[in-house]
């Protein structure tokens, strides 16, 4: 019979090598996190977004918004991104089926008019019922589709967008004034190799909020949101930060981010049914480019914000934890 301290001397060590190891790992992507911003802020002085405003150097994007059930705030919503800060761009709302009066509420707010809008089918999706357009706003366009979720409204958006890249937010996300126009940035240093950017997600409680603008940034004294805050900001800064330096950022949030129009139709958009899509269409971007034995770049850059609510009790929270680990488990299954 083995001897009983062996086998605690082999657990020890191995706990004690693994606490080291993973440690390790830590501080190299902690430092990789601070060479990187560091390198980012000397390259923000050398990109004059006014200049680029005047001279209309930033590309065409489309921003594209699902809704579900949204009639309390898709106005609020939908007016922020109206006049957010760039200078060529097109809105498209996705009304997934929603249950409640929200796609009465954008036709009666916002002046919207049915059009025979032809457009190609290039991911499969479940069926668009009707496509409208505002006569008091030429960048919106909402799309009134059949239920199939989050990832099926924003592949409907996709096939519909003009433009080359777009964006993909949530129903409740706040962008900064300047956001997507630092998004585009890398887009625009490096056109041929970037695919993909991701930008920081901040916690909207407690900040004062108006018309879906954040006009002033506050911390809440609520514990749960203030220990995600911190949560957030090592995930972001620590994480992301320095696993993008080394090309291999395996997430962007689905509450923001910029992807190149071209490179997602080949991997077929985001996955139907899925708990983590997001996870699962940068994984299938990462495979793609490999594939092709092309350079390539999935980027993260920390000056871009966008602020969303994040939960403030348990039982939402435990319900957010337990989607985002089903959808990693979900991920890694589908791409081991």
């Amino acid at each position: 019979m083995p001897d009983l301290n062996l086998i605690l001397n082999i657990i020890f060590t191995f706990v004690v090598f693994y606490y080291f190891l993973i440690n390790t790992v830590y501080l190299i992507v902690l430092f990789l996190s601070i060479l990187q911003i560091n390198r980012m802020k000397k390259h923000r002085y050398t990109f004059d977004l006014d200049q680029a405003f005047k001279f209309r150097l930033l590309p065409p994007l489309s921003i594209i918004l699902p809704a579900y059930n949204e009639e309390k705030t898709i106005v609020e919503s939908v007016t922020s991104l109206l006049f957010i800060k760039y200078p060529s761009y097109e809105l498209l709302v996705v009304n997934d089926g929603s249950k409640d009066n929200t796609m009465q509420v954008l036709i009666d707010s916002f002046n919207l008019i049915r059009t025979d809008y032809v457009f190609r089918r290039s991911i499969d999706t479940e069926e668009v019922r009707g496509i409208y357009i505002s006569r008091e706003y030429r960048s919106l366009m909402v799309i009134d589709k059949n239920n199939g979720g989050k990832a099926d409204a924003l592949n409907a958006g996709i096939n519909i967008s003009r433009y080359p890249y777009f964006c993909a937010i949530d129903a409740d996300s706040i962008l900064g004034e300047d956001a997507l126009a630092r998004l585009i940035i890398p887009f625009v240093h490096d056109p041929l190799r970037t695919i993909a950017v991701g930008g920081i997600v901040k916690a909207a409680n407690g900040s004062d909020i108006e018309k879906g603008r954040l006009v002033m940034e506050r911390l809440t004294k609520n514990p749960l949101v203030i220990f995600q805050t911190i949560e957030y900001a090592r995930s972001f800064f620590m994480g992301r930060m320095g696993l993008s330096v080394i090309n291999s950022l395996l997430i962007i949030s689905g509450a923001f981010g910029l992807f190149r129009k071209e490179d997602v139709l080949k991997v077929a958009g985001y996955k139907r049914k899925s708990l983590g899509e997001d996870m699962l269409l940068v994984v299938s971007l990462h495979k793609q480019k490999l594939r092709e034995r092309k350079p390539y770049r999935i980027s993260f850059l920390h000056d871009t914000v966008c602020w969303t609510e994040i939960p403030s009790d348990l039982k939402t929270l435990k319900k957010q934890r337990i989607r985002w680990q089903m959808g990693l488990l979900e991920s890694i299954k589908e791409n081991r």
